[in-house]
């Protein structure tokens, strides 16, 4: 018997293959994309789980009916998300419980004054009509001072149920708070200060720059750095002799409430190094109850003079007799000494006398001279003006504020000419040996050196203390 040959399977083009697996491919990755219908719904199901707590709540009461969505194809899963954001009830459900603050006593009131605010301002702010508040501040003559207000302030209203003002309350510092209260007769002004705690601070720095900057870098205020120049003042120029390097220590009064500094009182003793040679200071009441400072072994801080008019300025031109005056462009003798400052810098007398004048002196300018007992006299030129009160043929203090620096009578810039003269004769300011002041009294001396001498000593200790840690 003869077998038939089996048929070979036909052979088809490559074209026909390739196009084949290519339909095949495009099957496959349509069925990744868009999947079923049951799949669909069951993946739309799972995303409203997520999204909404309402509708987790209402499957545990009706296990029917979640199952029963699952099995059913939804149009759209984006339009379920947007009917349940807008069922108030399932956004009710959903929110977090809102934290409740207690609420303020609705008859206090508090506002800040800010920039361009008055009192009247303020008092609409709180619902009290303008024109009342020139009622308040006429019922008692300190409570204007409600009217002087500062960026920042707090004040504080208590009015009545029916709106009426009973009571104003404001902190203007760390020490007052000033209160307007209602009474029969209208408000009446009140003024509590706090009393601080006063205790000693210690502060040390070194100058590697101006003293201002490393005064503030060590801690020390501007006005406590000020003191301390106006103490040193007698032996050190602040305007030339200051030096990197040089070296200050300070004791002073500060004035604590609650623990917090809230002001400075005056340096207690001081130390400073200036190109290597030390000055000291201690501040001492005596029994009549008069303050000074004086160096440690008891003689006098204050001298006749101080060595500067113009505190922290550049000198700009010496005393010379030979100099090349920048306006005339010829030469003559400068007698005394230039010191520069932006203009309106105040100009302190430099010792105790009587004003021979004040006012206008040919290329001076405005000019102010002062004759100090017989024997010295000095000159203040090109000043901008005249302070309060000084006046030809009345007496200044030493460190007094006479005048200001400008730029009247030839002057090329802003500054104090300064002259020194000495009976009758020009003397270079910089260089005049500057006479003594009585030192402590010898009924005085034991009690001044029982005070003297712990201030040194702590001084000593407390900046042991200070290098040994800051090496650690």
């Amino acid at each position: 018997m003869t077998t038939k040959p089996s048929k070979a399977p036909p052979l088809y083009p490559k074209t026909h293959l390739l196009a084949a697996s290519g339909i095949a491919a495009l099957l496959s990755l349509a069925l990744l994309v868009f999947p079923s219908s049951d799949v669909e719904a069951k993946k739309t199901t799972l995303s409203l789980e997520l999204e909404s707590p309402a509708e987790q709540l209402t499957q545990d009461q009706d296990a029917a009916e979640a199952v029963q969505a699952t099995s059913e194809p939804e149009a759209s899963p984006f339009a379920q998300i947007e009917e349940s954001a807008e069922d108030p009830t399932a956004t009710a459900q959903a929110a977090p419980a809102p934290v409740v603050e207690p609420p303020k006593a609705p008859n206090h009131k508090e506002v800040i004054v800010g920039k361009g605010d008055t009192l009247s301002t303020l008092f609409e702010k709180v619902g009290l009509p303008a024109a009342f508040v020139h009622e308040v501040l006429a019922s008692d003559k300190q409570a204007k001072q409600f009217s002087q207000l500062k960026r920042g302030q707090k004040l504080e209203f208590e009015l009545s149920p029916e709106g009426q003002l009973t009571s104003l309350h404001s902190k203007v510092s760390d020490l007052e708070t000033i209160t307007l209260s209602k009474n029969d007769k209208g408000y009446a002004f009140n003024r509590i200060t706090a009393k601080p705690t006063v205790r000693s601070a210690y502060v040390h720095g070194v100058i590697n720059s101006s003293l201002s900057q490393s005064a503030a870098r060590a801690g020390l205020s501007h006005s406590l750095t000020m003191d301390m120049a106006s103490v040193f003042g007698y032996d050190v120029d602040f305007a030339q002799d200051i030096r990197q390097g040089d070296e200050f220590d300070v004791i002073y009064e500060q004035k604590v409430v609650n623990g917090k500094a809230v002001g400075n009182g005056p340096i207690l003793s001081a130390r400073f190094t200036n190109r290597g040679k030390t000055y000291t200071a201690v501040r001492y009441t005596n029994k009549q109850g008069n303050s000074a400072y004086y160096t440690a072994d008891g003689n006098s801080m204050r001298k006749a003079f101080i060595r500067t008019p113009v505190d922290f300025a550049r000198i700009s031109s010496k005393f010379s007799m030979g100099r090349k005056h920048p306006i005339l462009n010829k030469i003559r003798a400068h007698k005394g000494v230039d010191y520069a400052a932006p203009r309106g810098t105040p100009i302190k007398a430099t010792g105790d006398g009587k004003v021979l004048l004040a006012g206008r002196r040919g290329g001076y300018g405005n000019t102010i001279i002062i004759q100090h007992g017989n024997t010295y006299r000095t000159l203040y030129g090109h000043m901008q003006g005249f302070a309060k009160n000084v006046k030809t043929g009345g007496s200044v203090k030493q460190g007094q504020v006479i005048g200001y620096i400008g730029t009247t009578g030839l002057s090329t810039g802003p500054h104090l000419h300064y002259e020194f003269q000495v009976n009758g004769v020009h003397v270079d300011p910089l260089g005049q040996k500057l006479p003594m002041a009585d030192p402590i009294a010898k009924g005085e001396r034991s009690r001044f050196l029982a005070q003297s001498q712990p201030l040194m000593a702590r001084m000593d200790q407390e900046k042991a203390t200070m290098l040994a840690s800051s090496k650690r």
